[in-house]
């Protein structure tokens, strides 16, 4: 997500913010439009599976969701009043868990109410780490989709992991699997992509889409046909990267995406245990 996008966002948030019976909140419908849904009756259903989500953790959904009322204005001097949803900090990060992270709105949403220090640059790293994890468990299931897809076609386990080693030598110009896991100083018993970063990770991605599609829209069968198959994709996938000035396999390592991933839940995990020492008080 761009830094431009981030600090758009991040005003908006900041603006929509209001105090309701000296409390925190944010407007349902302000929070509707700055999430990108356009109907309030479908924003409605997430407000409805983020109340679920409330009261599954033991949360009293009345304390966080208040129904209130709200003038808009028609033009012309009319005035209409609508049903409206003061929702506090947390009521708005269950919404924002129950929406599609792969939104740049949503996903700002997670972090920024996740966040309680309302500093930019943590919520800027914070999306990065997310976008990084999303990234590799995306990986992850396409390669396995491709995987069950090759496996009817005559290719086994060990024929996959071959198919999968001769895409990432094209992909990162003449260096193997092996290769890079040496070069980043990453353990042979690891992942390379657990190491890499969500460029290289999405490159790897849509390479591995591409073949999935061609296999099964040219019914190739069989290693070979294959295994070429997804070298030349990933040839061409690095193609357009060095057209564009990166080298994939000049790209330093990153953390490891599986810790990024559980210090993102042990976040949460803090975040659900301050709002209930909160709410004690």
């Amino acid at each position: 997500m761009k830094k431009e996008v981030i600090r758009e966002l991040f005003e908006k948030f900041e603006e929509a913010c209001y105090i309701y019976e000296g409390i925190e909140c944010w407007s349902g419908r302000e929070l509707q439009e700055i999430l990108g849904y356009t109907e309030w009756r479908n924003f409605l259903k997430v407000i409805d599976k983020a109340k679920i989500s409330c009261e599954k953790l033991e949360e009293k959904t009345a304390d966080h969701f208040v129904d209130v009322n709200k003038m808009i204005d028609l033009g012309k001097g009319a005035q209409r009043m609508i049903d409206d949803v003061a929702l506090t900090r947390y009521a708005c990060y269950l919404v924002a868990q129950n929406g599609d992270p792969n939104k740049n709105e949503i996903a700002f949403a997670q972090t920024y109410f996740a966040v309680q220090t309302r500093k930019q640059e943590i919520i800027e790293q914070r999306l990065l780490d997310i976008a990084r994890v999303i990234a590799r468990e995306k990986l992850s299931k396409t390669e396995k989709r491709l995987s069950g897809l090759i496996y009817e076609r005559g290719v086994d386990e060990k024929g996959f992991a071959i198919i999968r080693s001769q895409g990432d030598r094209a992909l990162f110009g003449g260096f193997t699997t092996s290769d890079m896991k040496k070069k980043l100083m990453i353990p042979e018993t690891r992942p390379l992509a657990d190491f890499l970063p969500t460029l290289t990770i999405k490159a790897k991605d849509f390479a591995t889409e591409l073949t999935s599609h061609n296999v099964t829209e040219k019914d190739l069968q069989g290693e070979t046909s294959i295994s070429r198959e997804h070298v030349e994709n990933n040839q061409a996938v690095r193609k357009m990267l060095l057209e564009r000035g990166v080298k994939p396999e000049s790209l330093p390592p990153l953390e490891d995406v599986n810790k990024i991933k559980r210090r993102l839940e042990s976040e949460e995990k803090k975040l659900l245990k301050s709002v209930k020492r909160s709410r004690k008080k």
